[in-house]
């Protein structure tokens, strides 16, 4: 029986589709990325459910959505809600192992219970939102295991493998954590079982400075162009350095990319090698005067993802629309591995390989006031926060919103962008009782995503 093919998942953290070379966009410098997505599947229509690290890499793991998962926000300390991916869930690391993968996971989890929510001074010297996961049911089913929470210290990381001390490489987090990848399939090349190694970069997520002064000296004179929908009063010489640095680091990134890419060729494993690359959520990057993610504008929701298997998987781009649950049953599909009834996404295998699909026309998008204090301003007034925030639909062609707020008493809004037409979101449909049937649709397939999770923002 011929093995299954290897599996390497890889995705950056807060790096949008517009900042890559191939995307034609962003004025970003990645010749591996570059290349890798000529020879891919290209994605062209993928989105972050919930653009935000927790949710989305809960759906990433589980197939589910993010509230179906319990995961309305990043795990963190101070809520009265302890969250993290519950050890019950079924994640394809679970189903990959069960099949006959070895696994591994590499680089930022944060899925797993802030340690300082259970004691001020834990053994592994966790801080604020950070973890050590120890071996066993909350690893989801991965065998080899250097990971951390949440911590962006990236010029200066720790992780943890199988005890609670911390392992302090001292040098750029990519850097190191492509080291141990190479040194992970270099002992897996010749063996009989398949693996499934899932590399997770923090980088290009702020704090933007730290980045490598080798990459930025690539960028520090280059002149910045910004988006349409950065407001003038945004144009700073300090939006300027942001911008340089995140540029930077995705270049940093791409250097590191192109490493994994070179040992698969080097060693004849291309052809028998999913390779993705992908992102958790995007970066606003100072559009309609916004920093940093969590929001429905395309800078936040629209990420990168690309799917390589040379000899099986012709170059192509694929226009449906991918949401963050289809990643787990479209990857088993394509590994000819059966999708677990628990997921909730689209398995889009069928359509990738040429066959008859019925994909998706729309994609379900979220957000939950998640910080503390927002959480206490809801709970002092009895309500539930997680009736607000905001949730949409993202077709082909529009953007729909409702927008209760992060705040007690915020006037609902509602807001239907044409994406074709105004592909900057600068000018939205105001919906009022007055033109209410023009998004009639929209709102009835809102609420069949949202009786679907359980989700009581508009009950």
């Amino acid at each position: 029986m011929k093995k299954r093919p290897n599996l390497l998942y890889v995705f950056l953290d807060q790096w949008r589709y517009q900042a890559m070379g191939y995307a034609k966009e962003d004025e970003v410098c990645t010749p591996h990325m570059d290349s890798f997505a000529r020879e891919s599947l290209d994605c062209t229509e993928a989105v972050s459910t919930f653009p935000l690290c927790s949710p989305h890499r809960a759906s990433l793991l589980t197939g589910k959505y993010p509230f179906s998962v319990g995961m309305w926000t990043n795990c963190k300390i101070g809520l009265s809600e302890i969250l993290m991916l519950k050890p019950q869930e079924t994640c394809i690391g679970n189903v990959l192992k069960d099949t006959g993968y070895h696994t591994g996971y590499i680089g930022k989890w944060h899925l797993d219970a802030s340690e300082q929510n259970f004691e001020k001074n834990p053994v592994s010297g966790a801080k604020d939102w950070d973890a050590y996961t120890p071996p066993g049911e909350r690893r989801q089913g991965f065998d080899y295991w250097l990971s951390y929470g949440a911590c962006d210290e990236h010029l200066t990381p720790h992780y943890w493998a199988d005890t609670p001390k911390q392992i302090r490489p001292n040098c750029w987090s990519p850097e190191f954590e492509t080291d141990k990848a190479l040194e992970y399939m270099e002992g897996k090349k010749q063996q009989d079982e398949p693996f499934a190694l899932f590399v997770s970069y923090n980088p290009p997520h702020l704090p933007y400075e730290l980045v490598p002064d080798k990459y930025y000296e690539k960028y520090k004179d280059m002149p910045v162009h910004f988006r349409e929908n950065v407001p003038k009063e945004k144009r700073t010489p300090e939006m300027e350095t942001i911008t340089r640095q995140y540029f930077a680091a995705v270049s940093g990134v791409d250097e590191q990319f192109g490493r994994l890419l070179d040992f698969l060729k080097e060693n004849q494993m291309e052809e028998d090698t999913i390779v993705v690359l992908s992102a958790d959520h995007g970066e606003m990057l100072g559009s309609h005067g916004r920093m940093s993610k969590n929001v429905w504008y395309e800078e936040s929701i629209h990420i990168p993802l690309y799917i390589r298997q040379k000899g099986r998987l012709a170059p192509a781009k694929y226009s449906e629309l991918v949401a963050s649950p289809d990643h787990m049953p479209t990857l088993l599909g394509l590994l000819d591995i059966p999708v677990p009834d628990t997921c909730q996404g689209f398995n889009h295998a069928p359509g990738i390989l040429g066959q008859e699909s019925d994909a998706p026309k729309d994609a379900f998008l979220c957000s939950y006031p998640g910080m503390p204090e927002m959480v206490a301003a809801f709970e002092k007034q009895g309500l539930n926060s997680k009736c607000y925030g905001w949730r949409g639909i993202r077709t082909h062609t529009h953007t729909f919103v409702i927008n209760n707020g992060y705040k007690p008493g915020e006037k609902q809004v509602k807001m239907l962008y044409n994406n074709e037409k105004d592909p900057y979101q600068q000018n939205p449909l105001m919906i009022t009782e007055l033109n209410e049937e023009l998004a009639a649709d929209y709102e009835k397939r809102l609420r069949e995503y949202l009786d679907m999770q359980q989700d009581p923002f508009l009950m």
